[in-house]
């Protein structure tokens, strides 16, 4: 067993810098504002303590299986640190050293389980002629040995992260040309690496077989284009992207170590999975591919190699209960749908041994792999089944989450347990996905704004000192639900006071020392985090991504442009702008009617203003990485008409820099 720290772990270029000017035309792309400083952790609470110690006396902590899987196989291991070209740290592969031991009491025992095992970073033999590298970003990067070179499952997050990984596994099991590349779904956390894996001229060159589900290339770059800035936001909280390493921050995402915040790209596939069941070789490899849409991902695929007894249930199966609306938000998913693929692996894999996904650790035997199965099937099956028959019996989503418990027999299986996902918070997603948001109380139907309802709680109870006294009452009880809720009153209701922001802050660590799931202790934490200092500096930019971008359809600008339209301040306005793409051949006419931006292919002779450009320097605007020299001096942009005018049409656009307050608003 190694470990080696590698010129490849010290520095790594970025794809995209940050922008050094604004240009006229990118007035939409302002800059975010800084935080505050300061804030400590507290210790765990007695109520927390007690909490904890309760989880650790119900569970069967001590079970080596999964410490034994995690670790078989093991080769080497990296250390040292994955940096951008500006010197910031996108991987520690030493940070989470503080797991060795016990729990400590600011940790859930069964969530310190957890981390523990996804902790086991670095190399491993899976099976002959199968490896997988853990750790290097989120997800795993799988490699299957063909004929000529290896197949390359999942890409990870990074161009930086995945590259990384590549040269570690190159360093170890010698040197072999990318023979294929298996995307098996449409989160960026399994295909934002590509570029890092191989680049688009060798595929477009040796004619590199890229697989990926139907349905790929517009679920990949829709979600991170229309809603990119609030996710990435959310996303910080999810995935406590800022909270330190330390019993006391984040310790595990669920369903892996850290997402490596890079330069994120995307290959388009050149063979697409639509049946239900697809063979294809793959470098002298025989795969059957499945197409399961609409479940973990609107475009996802799992796949069995029959000759290896290997099947990849990718992110349909991994050891945690998943979610079924992810806390940073996405599109709801479909419990019903998600535990019929389940039935339907249970029949694909009769004869397999060995089962891999995209998170965590493989695992060993046909019997224990159907468990994980059955065990999966049961548990969106139940949370399914049971919240429906609460919601006709004519529950809220409230008093559901509170209701729906997991038999012992799904409740005490480790592989199904809420690390990522939550039980109760997936009983609110099978609602929403039926009934929607409102709960079919009136008094919901058109409430306060949370920051004017708790103005007038606070008159109510007699100000935030009165309210802050009660919250401390039930702080000093272990009620933290109920002492959260009152300070979050107090906190919207009165931004000025300091001491409701301090207890709030106490609560949530509390909260969040106590919690199971990584995502809601990450949540908690970083809600505390943000009571103290304040919103983060920066954001999750868009410059990042300017490698998909390219590969995004001009469409989905447009659509996400018109939804950042202000719409008051576009009142009243008559504007029209023909966008000329050349060297996309490309036009198209944006037009302002009723305060809604509307926009179509072609030109219009009546347009105020002509903007003629490439489809690059389009997309570093965008993602704001193109100055004013890029922009104003470039040969690559030309306008015709008012360029008053075309000011006035893109001030109406906003630009939100994506680190807006959650907490403190």
């Amino acid at each position: 067993m190694k470990q080696h720290t590698q010129p490849w772990a010290r520095r790594f270029q970025r794809g995209a810098q940050a922008a050094t000017g604004v240009a006229f035309l990118t007035l939409l792309l302002a800059c975010g504002k800084p935080g505050g400083v300061g804030g400590a952790a507290d210790e765990a609470s007695p109520s927390t303590v007690q909490a904890n110690a309760e989880t650790a006396k119900g569970l069967a902590l001590a079970k080596p299986q999964d410490f034994e899987d995690a670790q078989r196989g093991f080769i080497a291991k990296p250390t040292g640190k994955l940096l951008a070209a500006d010197g910031s740290v996108l991987n520690d592969f030493d940070a989470y050293g503080f797991l060795a031991g016990p729990a400590p009491a600011t940790a859930n025992p069964s969530l310190w389980r957890h981390a523990q095992l996804n902790a086991n970073v670095g190399l491993y033999k899976v099976m002959d002629g199968v490896y997988q590298l853990r750790g290097f970003d989120v997800a795993n990067l799988t490699l299957i040995e063909g004929k000529s070179g290896w197949i390359v499952v999942d890409a990870l997050t990074s161009r930086e992260s995945a590259a990384a990984a590549m040269a570690f596994a190159e360093q170890h099991l010698g040197k072999k040309p990318v023979s294929a590349l298996i995307l098996t779904h449409a989160h960026v956390d399994h295909f934002g690496g590509a570029l890092g894996v191989i680049s688009q001229q060798e595929v477009a060159q040796r004619k590199v077989p890229v697989v990926a589900p139907a349905g790929f290339m517009e679920e990949a770059t829709s979600e991170n284009v229309m809603v990119g800035t609030g996710m990435g936001r959310r996303s910080i909280y999810q995935f406590g992207r800022d909270l330190p390493r330390s019993a006391r921050g984040n310790l595990d995402t669920g369903l892996g170590k850290d997402v490596v915040y890079g330069a994120i790209g995307v290959l388009a596939p050149n063979w697409l999975i639509y049946q239900a069941s697809q063979p294809m070789q793959l470098d002298g490899v025989d795969f059957v591919f499945h197409n399961v849409p609409n479940a973990e991902c609107p475009a996802e695929l799992t796949f069995s190699i029959p000759s290896k007894k290997l099947y990849d249930g990718a992110e349909n199966l991994s050891h945690t209960m998943h979610n079924l609306l992810p806390i940073r938000g996405a599109k709801v998913r479909d419990a019903l749908r998600w535990a019929s693929y389940m039935d339907q692996a249970l029949e694909q894999t009769k004869d397999t041994e060995v089962f891999i996904a995209s998170h965590h650790w493989p695992i060993w035997g046909n019997a224990r792999g159907q468990e994980l199965i059955t065990k999966h099937r049961d548990v969106y099956k139940y949370t399914h089944d049971q919240t429906v028959r609460l919601i006709n019996a004519g529950y809220t989503p409230l008093e559901i989450a509170e209701m729906v418990k997991l038999p012992a027999s799904l409740r005490d299986y480790f592989g199904a347990r809420g690390y990522y996902g939550d039980l109760r918070h997936n009983v609110k997603a099978v609602y929403q996905f039926y009934m929607g948001f409102y709960d079919g109380n009136p008094a919901n139907l058109n409430p306060l704004s949370p920051t004017e309802s708790a103005k007038r709680y606070l008159e109510l109870m007699g100000g935030a000192d009165k309210a802050v006294a009660a919250a401390q009452a039930a702080y000093d009880k272990g009620d933290y639900r109920w002492a959260a809720e009152l300070l979050n009153h107090a906190v919207l209701g009165d931004p000025s006071s300091a001491s409701a922001k301090t207890l709030l802050a106490r609560t949530y660590e509390q909260m969040g020392y106590a919690s199971e799931a990584a995502t809601w202790r990450n949540a908690y934490l970083t809600g505390a985090q943000e009571l103290r200092q304040g919103p983060p500096a920066k954001g999750v930019s868009k410059a990042a991504a300017v490698d998909l971008l390219f590969q995004t359809p001009t469409e989905r600008f447009l659509e996400a442009m018109a939804a950042s339209l202000d719409g008051p301040a576009a009142a009243g306005k008559d504007l029209k702008i023909n966008l000329v793409l050349t060297d996309q051949k490309e036009s198209y006419v944006l037009w302002l009617e009723n305060a809604v931006l509307h926009f179509k292919r072609g030109t219009a002779a009546d347009a105020h203003a002509t903007l003629l450009l490439t489809k690059p320097l389009f997309v570093k605007m965008i993602a704001g990485t193109a100055g004013v020299k890029d922009t104003l001096l470039s040969d690559e942009l030309q306008v015709k008409g008012s360029k008053i005018d075309l000011v006035r049409f893109f001030g109406l656009i906003d630009k939100a820099a994506g680190v807006f307050p959650v907490v403190t608003r």
